[in-house]
């Protein structure tokens, strides 16, 4: 398929970027979250191309992401869990949403296609919560009827990682199911009672494609690349609907980015018969004082230059663009909190 290659090859240049990076005085350094690492790859690849300017982008996870920023040792962190105004302020932060996104329940059971399988909130909530075990169990087959469900046990995949596309994924199902938060809570990593982890979005989508009888959790632009056997998913409206850009972006229309603080906003289960149930914003993390000016200034420079010129990459990749409106609100929030050592404002 075209677009598998043109990921791969995408990836494969910003890996090279990464490594020329080190003689270049105005790229940039970033670490964390998985989930956006396909587009980030893609822009990179493409402003490196405009600028000369390159960007070494280590895709380790959104825990990965927060822990570098907080110590310093990256331009920006990159997260799917927004981090809320309290903890910003006290660690010296800002952030904002850089693309929309979706993740999406992925299976490898025989004879099952893509967008065959139906699954609600509350079936994924007993599987990951380890109540429902096997695929042909009465939960899953009343909601799939004329689906040949084989009698086998179900191997859950899940992340090892501090992971954000997990905080989606578990903010989602703890409110869907008051079980499962109470068992298993929503967080960047927690106490799985079943399955087996990998690391990042990659590690999940491998282990699911190499696993029989299995379903685990990644971005959409995984479940692309990769092939991947998706599932619709019953939303808030009680419809089914499949993954794609026009899902997440009818959730997404609900987002007021101006209410709210930090620009902390979690975009699971919202309403709409179209919304697609687990979508969220990837964030990007940056301490407002900037001891290295020149090189803060230019993290905001590639992101402009994404949010003008990257639309339609991200779009090509199933996620969503930020919107013009929302865009000049962060604009403004760099303005007013990213400043130099001595104050004076970067952008």
């Amino acid at each position: 398929m075209q677009m598998n290659r043109v990921v791969k090859s995408l990836i494969a240049a910003v890996g090279v970027a990464a490594t020329y990076s080190v003689a270049q005085a105005a790229d940039i350094t970033g670490a964390g979250a998985t989930f956006p690492y396909p587009i980030y790859a893609k822009w990179a690849e493409a402003y490196k191309k405009s600028t000369g300017n390159g960007l070494n982008y280590q895709s380790i996870g959104s825990g990965g992401g927060i822990k570098q920023i907080k110590a310093k040792t990256v331009d920006f962190g990159a997260s799917d869990m927004p981090l809320k105004a309290e903890e910003l302020d006290a660690e010296g932060l800002t952030q904002f949403p850089a693309v929309i996104g979706g993740v999406v329940p992925v299976v490898n059971v025989d004879g099952i296609a893509p967008g065959q399988l139906k699954m609600t909130g509350e079936v994924l909530a007993g599987i990951f919560g380890g109540k429902i075990t096997k695929w042909n169990a009465a939960e899953i087959a009343s909601i799939n009827p004329g689906v040949k469900l084989p009698a086998e046990e179900i191997t859950v995949v899940h992340r090892s990682d501090g992971s954000g596309t997990t905080f989606l994924w578990t903010d989602y199902l703890s409110k869907v199911s008051a079980e499962f938060k109470s068992s298993v809570g929503a967080s960047t990593a927690v106490k799985w009672p079943v399955g087996l982890g990998g690391k990042g979005n990659e590690g999940v989508a491998a282990n699911v494609q190499r696993i029989k009888n299995s379903i685990g959790y990644v971005e959409y632009a995984y479940v692309k690349r990769n092939k991947m056997t998706y599932t619709q998913m019953k939303n808030l409206d009680g419809q089914f609907v499949s993954p794609d850009d026009e899902n997440f972006k009818a959730a997404a229309s609900h987002a007021d980015w101006a209410k709210a603080p930090g620009m902390y906003l979690v975009l699971t289960n919202q309403a709409g018969k179209a919304s697609w149930p687990v979508t969220g914003a990837s964030f990007i993390l940056m301490h407002k004082s900037q001891a290295e000016a020149e090189k803060g200034k230019e993290v905001l420079k590639f992101f402009d230059w994404a949010f003008k010129n990257g639309g339609q990459m991200a779009t090509d990749l199933e996620y969503v663009p930020m919107p013009a409106p929302v865009v000049k609100l962060i604009e403004d929030s760099w303005k007013a909190k990213i400043k130099d050592a001595s104050g004076k404002a970067l952008w």
